[in-house]
């Protein structure tokens, strides 16, 4: 065998070069040369025509003798022994090598072998040098070769050989279609992509809403399961409950000598179990996907609603409000009292307030029926009411709005409206009152003053330009699609007219309003639009067409707006860039309409209320 010259190369090269001559020269030294090359190449015996050579490939995984001491704190990827993502790979790999190997003669084994322990043992610049010599010296098919070679074995599990940390970080930033295609990949990337950190942040980021990067957001439905649990005693007579309530201290007084049960365990939802839930119903949504259902009772038109999860309310001009269980479709109970149509109502878990064309609001206790309450006080019809905490307030037909407070028993009437005040709603964190007329403007007032703080409309300020019918204050901190200012007269409008009034029409600089204050309102009018204002500066941002007769009702979410109109049509509008996304024709007027995350009603002119289910 002709020696190679490899003392240029490093010392330990040389030194294995001189341990191999000797032992071609010197027979009598063959066993201290098996001592010593026995931990580098453990060839035995190469004089002999039919003695094994061991193959470099199998040492080379395991035993790297050769390559100096100080490179051992320096590894690559793939030859890091804390790295096993790609040891099966490149084990399978070596064997299919070193059989193809094995069937060569025994002098080429031992000249690749030799070839191979050259390059291994070489420091990092001289493998490279190595490297480029053999390459200026391929011809194309060798160089497609390598190509197609090199394709497979650049590509890295990163998310594997990195800390798991930094993979859940990676991970964090996929979509939730990229996060299950990863899942599919292998085992250990099904453990990281389905981890519930990583789940977590996707609801973080898409949850009551909208991600920036994808533009989805989520419904919150963070009521679901707890109006499931309020909600789960069925409407029923309150002399039972009594009963029952006895029978169950009852119980709990004859259980007190016994020793109390552990707690119940609380199941805690995966987050991707929570992410899919509001996914599912999210696409509905967009794609249009739902179900419908009739509720028919009512002899005259349907004109004010509200629903839960479990039941639905509705008031109509035949002067009854009717009780559905939705589940079933059927009518639990109608309410009677009021002598006139019943034009608004609202309720939560104990009681429910109505308002009538009788000049009069009603309080009920819808579990058993009664009337316990009647309000008088307003000289002309009642159009709508809203309630919070100890607040009644009531817009009506006399131009005026009434907060009523109950603990004591006192009045206050706000003027300043000249027509019919058609819808009032509360805010409670600013304990703010909005109210909207057919005078066409909306205003705001303190409830703690009574005072009036601003006006919105008017024709000169961009507003609406008939009857405003509804109005509903909200906080939104992203940014919403304006329309387009070059379209309006900026400057000479701001200066002559102030888009942004007090009660007494001064055009002081106004202060910026508080921090929890609503950040802006949704109107609807009978001039066919939908209107959307900043609250800080009091102008029209937005103005929705599409419509083509008045819009009696609207209803908002995080995400969506829904309308309904005199035009039998109902339609469903982007929030934030003020586009609509689906429409729903019907044989009658709409003239209420109400909304939640998984469903819509809407309550119409023939007496039929339809609820739109999209979970």
């Amino acid at each position: 065998m002709d020696t190679l010259e490899a003392s240029q190369i490093t010392p330990v090269l040389e030194n294995k070069s001189i341990i191999m001559e000797k032992e071609n020269n010197s027979p009598t030294s063959t066993k201290t040369v098996d001592i010593q090359v026995e931990q580098t190449t453990q060839v035995e015996q190469p004089q002999e025509e039919n003695s094994a050579i061991t193959p470099f490939l199998i040492t080379h995984l395991s035993n790297q003798n050769l390559i100096p001491r100080d490179n051992f704190h320096k590894y690559c990827y793939r030859h890091n022994p804390d790295v096993t993502c790609n040891k099966l790979t490149d084990d399978i790999k070596m064997k299919d090598i070193q059989n193809r190997l094995e069937r060569l003669p025994n002098r080429d084994q031992e000249a690749i072998s030799h070839v191979w322990s050259i390059f291994n043992a070489a420091p990092v610049p001289q493998q490279k040098l190595i490297l480029q010599g053999l390459l200026s010296q391929c011809c194309f098919p060798q160089l497609s070769f390598l190509s197609q070679e090199i394709s497979s074995l650049i590509r890295i599990d990163f998310i594997s050989a990195l800390p798991q940390e930094i993979s859940l970080k990676i991970l964090c930033y996929l979509d939730c279609r990229s996060l299950c295609n990863a899942a599919q990949v292998s085992r250990k990337w099904k453990s990281l992509a389905d981890d519930d950190r990583v789940w977590h942040h996707m609801c973080e980021q898409h949850i009551d809403r909208k991600c920036p990067n994808c533009g989805w957001g989520l419904p919150l439905m963070h009521m679901k399961r707890a109006r499931e649990m309020q909600e789960d005693d069925d409407i029923r007579p309150i002399k039972r409950r009594h009963s029952e309530a006895s029978a169950v201290k009852t119980a709990i007084t004859a259980a007190k000598k016994e020793p109390a049960p552990t707690p119940p365990v609380i199941r805690k939802r995966p987050w991707k179990a929570v992410y899919s839930e509001r996914y599912k119903l999210e696409k509905n949504w967009r794609k249009g996907i739902y179900t419908v259902k009739s509720f028919t009772g009512h002899t005259d038109g349907v004109t004010c609603l509200q629903f839960n999860r479990k039941y639905l309310m509705t008031g109509s001009y035949d002067t009854t409000i009717k009780i559905w269980k939705i589940e079933t479709g059927e009518c639990l109970k109608t309410l009677t009292g009021h002598t006139k149509g019943v034009r608004s109502l609202v309720f939560d878990n104990q009681k429910l307030i109505t308002g009538g064309l009788d000049s009069t609001i009603k309080v009920w206790n819808y579990h058993t029926g009664e009337c316990i309450a009647t309000y008088r006080g307003h000289d002309d019809a009642v159009v709508s009411v809203d309630f919070s905490n100890k607040s009644i307030v009531s817009g009506s037909a006399d131009h005026t709005v009434r907060i009523w407070h109950v603990d004591s028993r006192t009045c206050y009437t706000l003027r300043g409206h000249t027509d019919w005040v058609n819808c009032v709603k509360i805010h409670s964190a600013s304990n703010t009152l909005f109210s909207a007329s057919d005078d066409t403007t909306i205003r705001m007032w303190d409830m703690n003053t009574n005072q009036c703080l601003r006006v919105f409309g008017g024709a000169s300020s961009n507003g609406h330009i008939a009857q405003v019918q509804c109005v509903i204050p909200f906080v939104y901190r992203q940014a919403l699609v304006e329309d387009d200012p070059g379209s309006e007269s900026e400057g000479e409008t701001d200066l002559q007219h102030p888009p942004l009034l007090d009660s007494v029409q001064n055009d002081q600089p106004h202060e910026p309003l508080p921090a929890n204050y609503p950040t802006h309102l949704l109107t609807s009018s009978l001039d066919n639009t939908i209107k959307l204002w900043d609250v800080q500066t009091g102008k029209c941002i937005r103005t929705q067409f599409g419509h083509i007769e008045g819009v009696w009702s609207i209803n908002s979410d995080t995400f969506r707006i829904i309308s309904g109109a005199h035009d039998r049509l109902i339609k469903v509008w982007d929030l934030q860039n003020g586009k609509c996304l689906h429409t729903f024709g019907n044989d009658s007027s709409v003239s209420c309409v109400g909304l939640s995350d998984s469903r819509f009603a809407a309550g119409l002119e023939s007496g039929h209320v339809k609820m739109y289910f999209f979970d």
